[in-house]
């Protein structure tokens, strides 16, 4: 035994000897050992390990930013009276936002790119390398935001949180494209199980969003990633922090006509979500001032709403968690609702007035300079909606209305319709109350509000214009790979040319010394004046009637079509179908002649991608 180790000490040192010779002398001593690791270890099982340790990493980065926001709330909500409250809901998401902005512009340098549509950028564009610094900026700016009140969520800083950290591990240790995606979707998911304390809604939510047109095959990382997550987030986060549930009625078939009925509130009020945040972003983005003003001016808006909507401010989960529980009164007594005596209906047009304004509060927050998403305030809305449909059913006259239930099903309904992500809401909501029998109503109002959504939208409206740029994945594989090339990478700058006066010496001369098919005529700026092919000069090469200077004008044909640099590759593939040609010349914009485009050549860095791209 000690001889079987003494070898392996002596294999590690020589390692260690050989890895210096590369200059990687500085390199941390835990990082040699996994580098040792990597060459003692299979694929597979160099994967796995490494799917704990993001995944621990992850997760950790996740408890920190869910708790430390929910300590600054416990603060400034529970402990404070409520004419107290006012004015902190006055300063702090002001605060939160404009403190944000300062950060992104003294610290980032204005590099602020965040959200998940980020992460997908950098899947299909980068090779999922996402840059070092998201492995802590986006807890910075998120716990800045949200914990001083900004309405968004922190799940989206945390995915992209972990991302980070799986695609710099991956980077570190060398890894290939297919391993450093799907580390990066480990951490990820790690993430999310982290914050929900779900991992089986963590991993739905790396498939359904994150490898949206990957060719997916290894997993077991990513089970690893989302256990270790949701065990650290078990062990060390309180029960209050947790996103957990447990007042819930069993679920009972005759009310299946509420959730029907939910479904479709559900989904229309998502459309209304995402709609409404479009504009706001549209809005935003369209001032005339700078980043810090604007800043200011969302800050102002969003701490008028938490004033008179108290609910509004954070992530808003206490206040479902308070109509779950049925202290929805004492969320309106907390609010300036309580100098209204207007009866029964008090509570209805408070629910009411949250769902709309909701859908304000939290682009502003975001796009005016804060950091968050949309996970949480779509749960918020949700539960919120969910809510109000049931306080409504009872005010009508209509008996056990299963109230809780209703509320679970709407955070599972709008988030599913929101976010384009039915699997990942269902299981979120049934793991987070452990409501496994809920699952039926849990898949009719889900699916229905996704499909609404997809009747609207098919892609969803946070990523379209990166989907219609074909800067992200979407469903379609191959146009997926075919938006990875670039038309001017593929042009072939060595193409052959000869001068439109050129003569049949010229032309023998060309293909004597040239190994090329296809020629370009041009004039002597040029710009081109035709094509030749070797097929059409050859019968007529040993014509003494061509032997004049106008032969290669003579022989010379139009192209069937031109394109330019800047092209998309998927048009252009379209022009070699309708033209049936296999080369095509490429022109700058001034109609200069660059070079020649093959179908071979697109073909073949197609098929070289479709092998690299497999996850």
């Amino acid at each position: 035994m000690k001889i079987h180790n003494k070898k392996k000490y002596l294999s590690f040192l020589k390692f260690k000897r050989n890895f210096q010779k590369y200059g990687l002398e500085k390199v941390r001593s835990y990082e040699l050992v996994l580098y040792w690791l990597k060459n003692r270890l299979n694929r597979n099982q160099f994967l796995i390990l490494s799917g704990i340790l993001v995944g621990c990493t992850a997760g950790m980065a996740g408890v920190l930013l869910k708790a430390l926001v929910h300590y600054i709330h416990h603060l400034i909500v529970t402990k404070v009276h409520f004419e107290y409250q006012i004015f902190f809901y006055i300063v702090f998401p002001f605060l939160g936002i404009v403190l944000t902005t300062v950060i992104v512009l003294a610290v980032f340098k204005g590099q602020d790119r965040k959200g998940i549509g980020a992460i997908l950028y950098e899947i299909a564009q980068n090779s999922s390398i996402v840059s070092g610094v998201k492995m802590y900026s986006q807890i910075i700016q998120s716990a800045i935001t949200v914990g001083l009140g900004g309405s968004a969520g922190l799940e989206s800083p945390i995915a992209v949180t972990g991302a980070a950290i799986g695609s710099n591990y991956a980077q570190t240790y060398k890894l290939g494209y297919k391993e450093r995606t799907l580390l990066l979707a480990a951490g990820a998911t790690a993430g999310i199980a982290s914050a929900f304390n779900a991992p089986i809604a963590g991993i739905m939510f790396a498939f359904e969003i994150l490898l949206t047109g990957v060719v997916f095959s290894d997993f077991i990382p990513l089970v690893v990633a989302a256990v270790c997550g949701s065990l650290l987030s078990r062990v060390l986060l309180q029960e209050d922090v947790l996103f957990r549930f447990y007042a819930r009625e069993s679920f009972n078939y005759h009310n299946i006509p509420y959730y029907l009925i939910l479904g479709l509130i559900a989904g229309l009020y998502a459309r209304y979500f995402v709609i409404i945040s479009q504009k706001v972003e549209h809005f935003i983005n369209a001032l005339k001032a700078s980043r810090l003003r604007k800043a200011m001016l969302g800050g102002a808006a969003l701490s008028l709403l938490c004033v008179l909507l108290p609910p509004l401010f954070g992530e808003g989960y206490e206040v479902v968690k308070a109509f779950v529980d049925g202290n929805a009164q004492g969320i309106l007594h907390n609010s300036f609702f309580r100098y209204f005596d207007i009866g029964h209906w008090a509570l209805i047009v408070f629910l009411v007035m949250i769902c709309l304004l909701k859908a304000f509060a939290t682009p502003i927050t975001i796009y005016s300079g804060g950091n968050g998403g949309n996970f949480a305030p779509s749960l918020f809305a949700g539960g919120t909606l969910g809510f109000l449909f049931a306080i409504i059913c009872k005010q009508i006259g209509f008996s056990d209305v299963p109230v809780s239930n209703l509320v679970l099903v709407g955070m599972a309904g709008v988030m599913s319709g929101v976010m384009y992500a039915p699997l990942t809401a269902i299981f979120l909501i049934a793991e987070s109350s452990l409501g496994f029998d809920l699952f039926i109503p849990l898949m009719i109002v889900s699916v229905m509000s996704y499909l609404i959504a997809r009747w609207f939208s098919i892609i969803p409206p946070d990523f379209r214009t990166l989907a219609d740029e074909g800067k992200i994945f979407t469903h379609e594989h191959d146009k997926n790979l075919l938006s990875i090339l670039h038309t001017r990478d593929l042009i072939d700058m060595q193409s052959q040319t000869i001068n439109i006066h050129g003569s049949i010496a010229d032309l023998q001369e060309m293909i004597r010394n040239g190994k090329k098919n296809i020629f370009a005529v041009i004039d002597n700026n040029r710009h081109l004046k035709g094509v030749l092919t070797l097929d059409d000069i050859r019968p007529l090469l040993f014509k003494k009637d061509l032997g004049g200077a106008s032969a290669v004008q003579q022989l010379m044909k139009a192209p069937a079509a031109t394109i330019h640099p800047e092209d998309p590759l998927p048009e252009v593939i379209q022009i070699f179908d309708d033209t049936g040609v296999w080369h095509l010349p490429v022109l700058d914009a001034n109609d200069g002649f660059i070079g020649f485009i093959s179908k071979s050549a697109i073909l073949t860095n197609y098929r070289q991608l479709l092998k690299e791209y497999s996850v």
